[in-house]
């Protein structure tokens, strides 16, 4: 015999599937943004943080009034070289692509661990802001003692290794 509660909770459960399917078909907009930074050394005593965060509107509708911040970098620790850590954009069309960079220099030898970008925009049939957020960064060790790179002895080797194959597999 059948349990005469299953009968209810199927229709409840299918009921909320048709619901929630419905909703998930709706015009609006999906922000995706991801956030880069990497570092440079300039001389043994700057390092230059070159930051980029791309922005994607990953749904079906323009996003209108895009705002990017990215504020989390603190002035004793970073100047702003270049550009602005923060951008605004009148729309951004569904399947579009938003980008933004900046450049800063590290004043303070240390890690540094980044906050994610805020994203706020709106969109047609709501008044309120929409919020998204970038993905983090990687900790960054600004300043950091790194052995010198040995580009040179790679490329000595494999040249080295392709003259003994031609003299002596030719």
């Amino acid at each position: 015999m059948a349990n005469p509660i299953s009968k209810p909770l199927i229709l409840i459960l299918v009921f909320l599937f048709l619901v929630s399917s419905s909703l998930a078909t709706t015009d609006v907009p999906f922000i995706v943004a991801n956030k880069k930074a990497t570092l440079n050394r300039l001389k043994s005593s700057a390092e230059r943080v070159s930051v980029t965060i791309d922005i994607y509107n990953q749904g079906t509708s323009t996003a209108y009034d895009v705002s990017l911040v990215d504020d989390h970098w603190p002035q004793d620790i970073f100047d702003i070289i270049s550009g602005n850590t923060s951008q605004s954009w009148e729309r951004l069309d569904a399947g579009g692509i938003l980008s933004h960079s900046f450049e800063l220099e590290g004043k303070v030898k240390g890690s540094f661990y980044g906050s994610p970008a805020v994203i706020t925009f709106r969109i047609p049939t709501k008044s309120a802001l929409q919020e998204a957020y970038s993905t983090p960064i990687l900790p960054l060790d600004v300043l950091a003692d790194r052995p010198p790179e040995k580009k040179f002895e790679w490329v000595s080797f494999s040249l080295i290794c392709r003259y003994i194959h031609l003299l002596f597999y030719s």
